[in-house]
């Protein structure tokens, strides 16, 4: 095995368990808690790039899926009945675009950073919001209208993910450098 698949193995690895334990880290508030694990699947993708970014946060779904409590409210093939599970699923998804749009043409500036932190969370947001709406109102039997969802699954969380989004662009600002000289092997 090269070093680089190596090494990108314990990184992907080590996003796993920086998800994990973002999930713990929580601020309860009405229907969706506020977790760290948006700012772990943003920087998997950041630091990572989409495909990577991606494989790690599918491989923290999948254990959270066979039955390990990894996610804000446990764990096992369950959890898909939860109606804040679109939210882990869009984390795939806005690992991937994020890694994508960051990690273009030569090295990121912060503008670029922000930009794909953003797409990324409106990504998030988007499958959340839908999968909330579809389980709750076709499988739960507990209906809920358009503008309760987009104020408890929008507006009272998204203030701490902007917050989140500004504090990655920072640490990819400094971390990306030094993960590309590891590359390239000059460090």
């Amino acid at each position: 095995m090269r070093r680089n698949e190596t090494r990108d193995m314990i990184l992907c690895a080590m996003f796993v368990t920086l998800i994990a334990a973002g999930a713990f880290i929580k601020i309860p508030i009405p229907v969706v808690p506020f977790t760290l694990q948006y700012l772990f699947t943003m920087l998997a993708g950041l630091l990572l790039g989409g495909k990577l970014g991606c494989v790690s946060v599918c491989v923290y779904i999948l254990l959270g899926l066979a039955g390990l409590p990894v996610f804000a409210q446990g764990g096992g093939i369950g959890y898909i009945f939860q109606p804040s599970f679109g939210y882990i699923i869009g984390f795939a998804a806005g690992a991937y675009v994020t890694g994508v749009i960051a990690n273009g043409k030569g090295v990121p500036g912060y503008p670029r950073l922000l930009a794909a932190n953003f797409i990324g969370l409106g990504i998030v947001y988007l499958f959340g919001m839908v999968y909330y709406y579809l389980i709750s109102n076709f499988y739960l039997g507990t209906p809920i209208g358009l503008w309760p969802l987009f104020l408890y699954c929008f507006l009272l969380a998204v203030p701490g993910d902007i917050v989140l989004c500004i504090i990655g662009a920072v640490l990819g600002m400094r971390m990306i450098p030094v993960l590309l000289a590891q590359r390239i092997g000059k460090v």
